[in-house]
């Protein structure tokens, strides 16, 4: 089937038919960011929460200029939690270290848990180490995705310091917090994390034991690199 052209892209997006619409914004994954940007901005406010949430995450991958100042204004202001987790996640793709400040006040003001952790984990995508204060609060929230969320970002930082504060997560009950700390980890050389990945090594968890494998791999390639 033939790439539609700009005109057809722009044409179908004001379809009354959300399929039509949807087709038109996945169509903009070819084209080049300045001519896709005004085209993403067209449906920004559309009824179709799903369809809003596509185009926001189009921004992330697809920067401009302008995309910075668009997603800050959308994480600041939309009525709807789940969009402001979407605009938070999509200034961490835009990797702008602008945005720390609007994150952090997003992960310390926002009242739902989902734009936090969305927060937390483009703090971490954006690897400003200003975020290590911010992230260690996270790693006491009564939220376990926010704990996650942080562990993760702090191996993203490659915040050496916060060894000893994440390598409590090694016992616990979720799986997947137990995964979380093995990749981060393996972004963070020091003797205790090779001995904790040794340890997580042999958890009964496949994925938390393949991340510990995986996170000593890379622990030995920075050894010998240095």
């Amino acid at each position: 089937m033939a790439a539609l052209s700009l005109q057809e892209i722009s044409t179908q997006l004001e379809s009354p038919n959300l399929r039509d619409r949807m087709v038109a914004l996945a169509n903009l994954r070819h084209v080049a960011a300045e001519d896709a940007v005004p085209l993403i901005k067209k449906v920004l406010d559309d009824e179709s929460l799903q369809l809003r949430s596509m185009a926001i995450f189009a921004l992330g991958i697809k920067p401009t200029p302008e995309c910075y100042s668009i997603l800050v204004k959308i994480l600041e202001n939309d009525p709807d939690y789940g969009i402001r987790a979407d605009a938070a996640g999509a200034l961490g793709y835009l990797g702008d270290a602008r945005a720390f400040e609007v994150l952090s006040r997003a992960f310390y003001e926002d009242t739902d848990w989902l734009v936090r952790f969305s927060a937390a984990v483009s703090l971490g995508n954006i690897k400003d180490p200003r975020a290590r204060q911010i992230l260690l609060q996270a790693l006491d929230s009564k939220e376990v995705v926010l704990q996650q969320a942080a562990i993760s970002a702090l191996g993203e930082i490659q915040d050496i310091e916060s060894v000893d504060k994440i390598l409590r997560f090694a016992q616990s009950d979720d799986w997947l917090v137990r995964q979380r700390l093995a990749e981060a980890l393996g972004n963070l050389p020091t003797p205790k994390s090779v001995s904790a990945l040794k340890y997580l090594e042999k958890d009964n968890h496949f994925n938390v034991a393949e991340a510990a494998r995986i996170g000593l791999k890379k622990l030995e390639e920075i050894g010998n690199q240095a």
